[in-house]
C-alpha cells in the first residue's frame, strides 16, 4: 500500500508522482494504481451539516509508515557505468542500475536518496572526480526507481558552481523528487523540508562537513547547509524549525566525516548523538566513507552511520565500495501521538561492476555475512535491528 506524497506549500516543487487516490493533499492508496471517482453523495436534507456524521465519517490518522533510505549517488565518468547507461541518440538511461532494487524502494511509504554530485545540462560537458557535473538522465533513473525525496548537501554540492546547484535542483523538481540541503533562495532556504507521507508530515534536514575547499557563493551564504564536526547546532535549529512548522518525524542526513573507514570517527559520533539527544531529531541517516558502517540504537532511537554507496565506480577499493545497505524503519504512533521506530530493519546490497554495465542488486551470500557483521559491529542486532534479504 502506497500513499501520496507532497511537500509542504512554499517551496517550489511539484505534487510528486505518487498520487494515486482520493482528495486534494494527502490521500490513502488502494490496492489498484487507478484513481477511482468518488461514489455519488445523496442530496443533503438541510442545509446544515452534522459535526457528528463528519467525525464518524473522518478517516482516522494513518498509524504507521515505512522509511527506506540508501547511500551516496556517484556517477563516475568514462567507465562501465556510463558506456553500458549510453543510448545510441547519445542520451543515457541509467534506470537499469536500479531496477533490482526498485521493488524494495517502492514498497515502502517514503524513498530517501543522497544524491552527492551536481548534474550537467543535457549533453554535457559532463566531469567526474574531482569535480563532478554528471549526466542529468541520473535523476530519471532515481525517480523511476522510486525514490521520493534526496538530501543534497555534500562536499561535492558546488563542484560545478552555485549555476550547477541550481539545476540540479531545477532537475529534482522536474523528475517530481523533493530535496533538501541545497538550495537556491533565502527564502527556501528558510522553509522547513517537509513532506506528506498518507498524512504524517516528516522533515528533512541535511548537512555536510565540507565542500572541499569551494566557499559558499558570494552573497549566497544559505546555498548549501554546512557544519563544523561536531557542531551540530545549525542542524538542530533546522530540526526545531520542521517541527515547529508541524513535522510529526524529523530525519537528519549528515555527509562526514572519514571516507573507506568503517569505524565512525570520534567527531561523527558526538555529531549523531547530539542529534539524536534532541527531541527535534528522530533518525540519523549517515553519507561520505563510500562504505558500510554501523548501525547503532542509542537511548532508543536509531542512527545508521554510513550506508555505503547506491550508485558508484571507484577503480581500487574492491568489494568495501560495493558493499551496500538500504536501511528501512517502520514508524508507528504511540499512544501519547508521538512517531516512533517499531521496526529497524537492513537489506544488504551490492554494486555489481560489470564490463558494460553497472547495477545495485540483493546481496549474494558473501557480500551479505560481510555487511551483517559491518552493520552488527555496535551490537545492533541485539538492539533489535533486522538483516533481512531483498
Amino acid at each position: 500500500m502506497r500513499w501520496s506524497l507532497r511537500r509542504s506549500p512554499g517551496r517550489g516543487a511539484p505534487a510528486a508522482r505518487r498520487t494515486v487516490g482520493l482528495l486534494a493533499v494527502l490521500v490513502l492508496a488502494g490496492c489498484s494504481s487507478e484513481q477511482t471517482p468518488p461514489a455519488a453523495e445523496p442530496a443533503p436534507t438541510s442545509t446544515t451539516s452534522s459535526p457528528t456524521r463528519a467525525a464518524t465519517t473522518a478517516p482516522p490518522p494513518p498509524q504507521s509508515f515505512t522509511l527506506v533510505a540508501t547511500g551516496d549517488v556517484l556517477v563516475h565518468q568514462g567507465r562501465s557505468l556510463t558506456e553500458g547507461a549510453r543510448r545510441p541518440d547519445g542520451g543515457y538511461d541509467f534506470s537499469a542500475v536500479f531496477a533490482g532494487v526498485a521493488p524494495v524502494l517502492q514498497a515502502a511509504d517514503l524513498a530517501i536518496c543522497h544524491l552527492e554530485t551536481p548534474v550537467a545540462p543535457p549533453g554535457g560537458p559532463y566531469s567526474g572526480y574531482p569535480a563532478f557535473a554528471v549526466q542529468p538522465e541520473v535523476v530519471d533513473a532515481l525517480a523511476g526507481a522510486g525514490y521520493d525525496l534526496c538530501s543534497t548537501a555534500s562536499n561535492h554540492s558546488l563542484d560545478d558552481g552555485f549555476d550547477g546547484l541550481v539545476r540540479t535542483l531545477d532537475t529534482l523538481d522536474a523528475a517530481g523528487i523533493a530535496h533538501t540541503g541545497t538550495y537556491r533562495s533565502q527564502a527556501e532556504a528558510d522553509t522547513p523540508r517537509i513532506v506528506d507521507v498518507g498524512g504524517v508530515r516528516v522533515g528533512h534536514v541535511a548537512t555536510t562537513f565540507s565542500l572541499n575547499g569551494v566557499p559558499l557563493p558570494a552573497g549566497e551564504p544559505w546555498a548549501v547547509d554546512t557544519f563544523a564536526v561536531p557542531d551540530v547546532s545549525g542542524v538542530l535549529a533546522d530540526a526545531a524549525a520542521a517541527r515547529a512548522a508541524g513535522a510529526e518525524v524529523v530525519v537528519a542526513s549528515v555527509h562526514c566525516c572519514a571516507e573507506y573507514d568503517h569505524e565512525p570517527t570520534a567527531g561523527q559520533e558526538e555529531a549523531v548523538r547530539t542529534l539524536l539527544a534532541s527531541p527535534d531529531v528522530d533518525l540519523v541517516l549517515g553519507h561520505h566513507a563510500h562504505v558500510v558502517q554501523p548501525f547503532e540504537r542509542i537511548d532508543g532511537e536509531w542512527a545508521a552511520y554510513g550506508l555505503g554507496n547506491a550508485l558508484a565506480q571507484h577503480s581500487t577499493r574492491g568489494h568495501d565500495t560495493e558493499d551496500s545497505v538500504i536501511a528501512r524503519f517502520t514508524f508507528t504512533r504511540g499512544p501519547e501521538g508521538r512517531f516512533t521506530v517499531t521496526r529497524a530493519e537492513a537489506v544488504p546490497v551490492q554494486i555489481e561492476l560489470g564490463d558494460d554495465a553497472v547495477r545495485l542488486l540483493p546481496a549474494d551470500p558473501a557480500t551479505a555475512e560481510r555487511v551483517a557483521a559491518v552493520l552488527d559491529a555496535r551490537g545492533a542486532v541485539a538492539a533489535g535491528l533486522g538483516i533481512v534479504p531483498g
